[in-house]
């Protein structure tokens, strides 16, 4: 919204600068954006007499003027107006001055006569659009004064950014209410006058001529109209182009400019027909027809659908409600009747139509966010004033006022109290009362705890007490509010056990060298069938979003596995081949018909590349399966969770890792995850060209286990022993299985025990293996002699033969 100060200052009597005017709409939450003098480039030009206009002697349509310009010598000036005459007091730009336009004014020669400055045009200098002859001046004005002074044109203009809940500012005298209210005492807006001629009785009434049916009052609120026949289509006053200049809108015509005007004035949009080019001489309010084509006053053709609402006459559509008109019903330079429409739409109908439409007009800007139901008929008759005396016309009797959506005062209970406490203030009921009264709300003081509030109707955004609570604390001011902070009482409270979980997954993974991704929730659709998912696995469940961003990001995610993929996909893409991963995250599986969907919470992992890059010590050496089961026991060891296990993963069971290259995950019997090398269908689908390893667990069953408590043990002062055992087995024995019986046999020296060694091959028969185990064994209160040492290792050799039917080697 822009206006300049002088516009201001009609309605209001400004008691400060333009600084202290643009901090205090800033402040009452009018942002304001820029602050623009006007008329500095008028800057060089000032008043002249010319003394002297003859024929230049080279040029029939030139004339040499002799200048005064309050110099000691007259200028010479070759000028081609037609209107240049001795006596004549008009402006003269001087060598040095630029115009408007960038046009630099220098002395010079005009087919060879001297010429020492420029007599302007009221165009030229963009005081009006006038550009026949010279600007004539008042003939008292002293030769040599600046024109900026001579004609009072010391302004400024103010650009505001409105927020879209303040379409009340969206005129100067919405302005001008704001200004006023923060003013020291406040000052009260004065509206302008509106005085309608008597009406010309030989015309009949406005019923004699025209009519207004609205067909769809749920799109159309309010339209109302008058009649001014025999005007006189031509350019506006001086006055009202140079209101419209100084907001950086072109001046048209008189009739145009008026509608202009009003709506920059009062925040009304108007409109103007050509009434003899109103079929049938009537108006009709209805929605478009399917298809329509239709031409705008910018003369573009638009294609309509049945939602747009259109104003008609009696065969075609004449304009786009609320929008823009039609070039088939404009004013015109042979315009003598005129149809005068204020209105007001529904503003959800005219944003959907602006959109759809492509066009953003001044009047669509303001009915969208909402306009004055109560201001129609004030601006209809304001511009129906200013047309009958600007444009020389003849007032119709009557007005035609069809209002299907009569307006209703709505009237706010506050509660004194309650308001306070949200602002953090102490203001009374009265003081309340005076602070809304500044922009004209009524106000009535129940009690001095209560308060009835009625908004003007203007003021379309307040509807409930916390609208006046923000009306209250900028009225009163932001900075007059004191900071306070909230009370926050310390607390032995802990975080909750699942974010605890979490924050010690996240640590632990960190600490044995992974990065954490954070992939989004959505996935592609067709990730189900890329992670070969059986049919009937819940996983296949899937939730999908009904306004995807994209079709990549169509459904959300079942499994973490597809995320960390196409993050492995993003980072080899950069030549980052060696990637250690993992994920935190919920997963979401749909619910049977309008049940919500389940959503479990899972840990997910990667492992691909190098398990060292090459170096002067050694080659590289490409990662395994057993890189990523290293780094799971690690995991479950630094958690201090026990009772961890892997066991082969049947065929049937694999989707998306390979069958014999899978391990489940098991906590104390119970299956938590998996972990394996990634199918080769899968490694195909996502574009991936090297060997992948990958987990997934449940978060339950880990968080379940995760504890903060430690306690600590002394150092052994002990030395161990250490002894190996090596038998040969089937090969389908689990050397897994083995350290566990190792484990069961409850012995109290054994400290720990690992697999040292696997052989399947030349020297072993087929189908069998060789499994070596060093137990390691210690005393917490002697040293072991190799007796003691010997009979438990040979109970555990015994067993082992026994268990798992095997021989020594």
């Amino acid at each position: 919204m822009k206006f300049s100060l002088s516009w201001l200052n009609e309605y209001i009597t400004l008691g400060m600068g333009v600084d202290r005017l643009a901090d205090g709409l800033t402040m009452a939450g009018l942002e304001v954006d820029s602050v623009t003098p006007l008329y500095d480039s008028l800057e060089g030009v000032v008043v002249a007499r010319i003394v002297e206009a003859k024929p230049h002697p080279n040029a029939d349509k030139l004339r040499l003027c002799q200048v005064d310009v309050g110099a000691e010598e007259r200028v010479g000036i070759v000028c081609g107006a037609p209107n240049a005459a001795e006596g004549l007091v008009v402006p003269c730009a001087l060598p040095g001055a630029v115009l408007p336009g960038g046009i630099k004014i220098k002395k010079g020669k005009i087919r060879g006569e001297k010429s020492g400055g420029m007599l302007c045009s009221a165009r030229e200098l963009q005081l009006a659009t006038d550009a026949s002859g010279l600007m004539e001046l008042a003939s008292d004005l002293v030769p040599g004064m600046p024109v900026k002074e001579a004609l009072a044109l010391k302004d400024s203009m103010v650009e505001i950014d409105l927020t879209p809940n303040r379409p009340d500012c969206l005129s100067v005298i919405g302005i001008a209410r704001e200004a006023g209210s923060f003013q020291e005492p406040p000052v009260k807006v004065s509206y302008p006058e509106v005085s309608l001629p008597a009406a010309d009785a030989s015309l009949g009434t406005i019923a004699d001529h025209t009519s207004v049916t609205i067909d769809d009052g749920d799109l159309c609120w309010r339209y109302a109209a008058r009649l001014v026949f025999d005007v006189t289509v031509g350019p506006s006053p001086a006055w009202l182009q140079r209101r419209l200049l100084s907001v950086g809108l072109a001046p048209i015509n008189n009739i145009v400019d008026i509608t202009n005007f009003v709506m920059l004035e009062t925040g009304q949009p108007m409109h103007a027909f050509d009434f003899d080019r109103l079929a049938e001489n009537r108006v009709v309010v209805k929605r478009a027809a399917e298809g329509e084509a239709f031409t705008t006053l910018d003369g573009k053709e638009h294609t309509l659908t049945s939602e747009m609402l259109m104003i008609c006459d009696g065969e075609k559509s004449v304009a786009i409600g609320g929008v823009m008109g039609g070039v088939n019903s404009e004013i015109g330079e042979g315009t003598t009747r005129v149809l005068l429409e204020s209105a007001c739409f529904n503003p959800t109908s005219v944003r959907k139509t602006s959109k759809l439409t492509g066009i953003h007009s001044d009047a669509s800007h303001r009915f969208e966010r909402g306009s004055d139901l109560e201001g129609v008929l004030f601006a209809l008759n304001r511009a129906t004033a200013l047309v009958a005396e600007l444009g020389g016309g003849a007032l119709v009797d009557g007005l035609i006022d069809e209002n299907p959506m009569p307006y209703a005062p709505r009237t706010i209970r506050v509660n004194v109290e309650s308001l306070n406490s949200r602002l953090g203030t102490s203001l009374g009921a009265v003081e309340m009362q005076e602070l809304l009264c500044r922009v004209e709300f009524a106000v009535d003081v129940l009690d001095e705890n209560t308060l009835d509030v009625v908004p003007p109707s203007y003021r379309v955004d307040v509807e409930r007490p916390e609208d006046l609570s923000e009306e209250i604390a900028r009225l009163w001011g932001y900075n007059n509010i004191e900071t306070s902070y909230a009370k926050v009482v310390a607390s032995n409270e802990s975080y909750p056990p699942a974010f605890s979980a979490r924050q010690a997954v996240r640590s632990a993974f960190v600490g044995i060298g992974f990065n954490e991704a954070v992939n989004y929730s959505f996935i592609r659709e067709d990730a189900v069938d890329r992670l070969r998912f059986a049919e009937g696995d819940p996983r296949r469940r899937l939730v999908t979003i009904v306004n995807p961003i994209s079709e990549e990001q169509k459904v959300m995610r079942t499994s973490l596995i597809a995320g960390l993929l196409a993050s492995a996909v993003r980072n080899i893409s950069v030549q980052e081949r060696s990637l250690h991963l993992f994920e935190v995250g919920a997963t979401f599986i749909a619910g049977e018909g309008e049940t919500l969907p389940e959503e479990p919470e899972m840990l997910a992992g990667l492992v691909t590349g190098d398990r060292r890059s090459a170096s002067w010590f050694g080659k590289e050496e490409p990662c395994d399966f057993y890189d990523l089961k290293g780094a799971l026991e690690g995991f479950f060891d630094s958690l201090h969770i026990f009772g961890v296990s892997f066991r082969p993963m049947v065929a049937e069971a694999c989707c998306y890792t390979r069958p014999g290259y899978t391990a489940e995950i098991l906590v104390d019997g119970e299956v938590i995850g998996l972990a394996g090398k990634v199918h080769g269908e899968v490694l195909k689908s996502f574009e991936l060209k090297q060997d992948v390893f990958v987990f997934e667990m449940a978060m339950g069953p880990l968080a379940a286990r995760i504890s903060g408590d430690r306690q600590a043990s002394s150092i052994p002062k002990f030395p161990s022993v250490t002894r190996d055992v090596t038998i040969i087995c089937d090969a389908s024995v689990c050397a897994g299985d083995a350290m566990a019986a190792i484990g069961d046999e409850k012995q109290a020296l054994i400290e720990g025990a690992w697999l040292l060694d696997h052989y399947a091959g030349e020297n072993i028969p087929e189908g069998k293996q060789s499994l070596t185990f060093r137990v390691v064994y210690r005393s917490a209160d002697k040293t072991l002699n190799d007796k003691a040492v010997n009979k438990i290792h040979t109970r555990i050799m015994e067993m082992l033969l026994k268990r798992f039917d095997a021989v020594l080697p």
